[in-house]
């Protein structure tokens, strides 16, 4: 059993945050863990906007690594998709701009 570091209370295990007085429990380099299920809707985001999926991944990458990837991958896929399709057009285009030459000769 722990006891809070300012009033002296008995605190459950892994108590992070006194319930009597409500101050941080947590010392030293440790932090408190947060939620980081990654999630398909940050890959959608990044994918969506991709500038906003490489900011949240520089940002994260250290402290929610899972949501930072997610975010990342979808960034990723989007500029993918989007050179493909520029590749697709310019050849469609200069294929197509190759067919109207022959029929007009």
């Amino acid at each position: 059993m722990a006891y809070c570091t300012n009033c002296g209370a008995k605190l459950p295990d892994n108590a992070y945050i006194c319930p009597e007085c409500g101050i941080s429990q947590v010392t030293g380099s440790a932090t408190v863990p947060e939620s980081d299920e990654g999630g398909i809707l940050w890959g959608l985001l990044g994918c969506c906007i991709p500038i906003v999926g490489l900011v949240l991944y520089l940002v994260w990458k250290d402290t929610k690594p899972n949501s930072a990837k997610a975010a990342g991958i979808g960034a990723l896929v989007c500029v993918i998709i989007n050179v493909v399709f520029y590749i697709l057009a310019l050849v469609l285009g200069i294929g197509s701009a190759a067919l109207s030459t022959l029929i007009l000769f």
